[in-house]
């Protein structure tokens, strides 16, 4: 079942265990519109939200350990596949790009730490707001396509591992501008709504916290009339950005386990693989448990809640998914880390400030004091084994 379909249900549950006055009457956590004064009232169980330690101390602690880690690992990650990678795989490009969309949404971090530590209060201005909520989901949405791209990938690698690695490339190449083409087209409808709203008594400015809705349409019954958009929206990359490509993520990775359990491959290299592959599918898994599946689901039910007139008492939980969402750009440099023995590689020899003709001359001196058994001296050898991306 769809998680559009799990929300249903769940509307469907609160109203049968509810009266039908409560059904029709109450709402989600929205503020009524003044049209005189264009300030916005919310009732005291937002209020007490907007004003509590969850939004005020503990969203904001969560969004500073986001930035410490996540700006630092995916400038890294970046330098590493930009700078030192000599021979491009078709998943280093895949992470490549994970890191840049981790990366444009961490260095606009420090304005919603600003916001939360501010009581909730938004200072910026409106443009400002759609700009750091068009970020937001723009990395939540990038993260996952292309999580779901390398998972293929990984895959298609154990399945086929000779294929042509120039051909590969190409394809990444065309399916990353693909990718960030989509995320460009579909965050332009978070631009079309007003996200701010100027709360009346609490003498704050929120951003994308609280859904506006005129006090005639809530008089009238028509409050669906004012959140169809983000409605619509959300219910739509719900589909095409969350629920496809997790389908597809899981696929892929049984195939691949599939495929690791039928190989005749014995020896060291056979465990190294199939090491590599369940760490590459624990990583992804904890990121969808912790980041993408409570958030994506949460944000579902909510506007569904919203469409149907029904009171969120769950809004704590909806805006602490919308957090954790977040922690996805720190875990995702665990993903090359474990993944990618050269990126460990790149990264400890970064950290060691060795340039790459320092390394090149250490891997040559290296691999001519190779010991040979047979006639027990050191021999020469001028090859060498690329490091697996796998």
């Amino acid at each position: 079942m769809s998680a559009v379909g799990i929300a249903h249900l769940l509307v469907f549950f609160a109203c049968i265990s509810s009266t039908a006055v409560h059904c029709k009457k109450q709402r989600g956590f929205v503020g009524h519109q003044d049209s005189d004064t264009d300030s916005v009232k919310v009732d005291q169980v937002a209020a007490n939200i907007l004003k509590s330690g969850l939004t005020t101390v503990f969203l904001p602690l969560i969004y500073i350990f986001v930035f410490a880690v996540g700006l630092p690992s995916n400038a890294m990650a970046i330098w590493v596949f930009v700078f030192r990678s000599k021979k491009i795989h078709p998943a280093a490009i895949y992470m490549a790009n994970l890191a840049l969309a981790d990366l444009l949404f961490v260095i606009w971090v420090p304005l919603k730490i600003a916001y939360h530590f501010n009581g909730n209060n938004w200072i910026f201005g409106e443009e400002m707001c759609k700009v750091l909520v068009g970020f937001f989901y723009g990395n939540m949405y990038s993260s996952i396509l292309f999580i779901a791209c390398l998972s293929v990938q990984r895959y298609w690698v154990v399945a086929h591992p000779l294929t042509q690695q120039r051909t590969d490339n190409r394809l990444a190449i065309a399916v990353s501008v693909s990718i960030w083409a989509f995320i460009w087209i579909s965050t332009t409808p978070l631009f079309l709504y007003q996200q701010t709203a100027k709360i009346s008594g609490l003498n704050i400015t929120t951003c994308h916290d609280v859904n506006i809705i005129t006090q005639e349409n809530f008089n009238s019954g028509n409050a669906f009339q004012d959140v169809q958009k983000p409605y619509y929206y959300f219910m739509v990359m719900a589909g095409l950005a969350f629920f496809i490509p997790c389908v597809v993520i899981i696929t892929a990775y049984a195939l691949m386990m599939r495929k690791l359990g039928h190989s005749t491959m014995e020896g060291s290299s056979a465990n190294k693989t199939r090491r590599r592959a369940v760490v590459l599918i624990i990583t992804v898994l904890v990121a969808f448990l912790v980041c993408f599946i409570p958030s994506n689901v949460m944000l579902v039910v909510h506007y569904v809640l919203l469409r149907n007139g029904i009171i969120n008492n769950g809004y704590g939980f909806y805006i602490t998914s919308l957090c954790l969402a977040s922690l996805n750009s720190c875990l995702d440099p665990f993903l090359y880390y474990f993944v990618s023995e050269e990126f460990r590689a790149h990264v400890k020899n970064t950290l060691l400030c060795r340039s790459s003709r320092t390394v090149e001359r250490m891997r040559v001196s290296f691999s001519s004091m190779k010991y040979s058994k047979k006639s027990s001296t050191y021999t020469s050898s001028t090859g060498h084994t690329d490091s697996s991306m796998i």
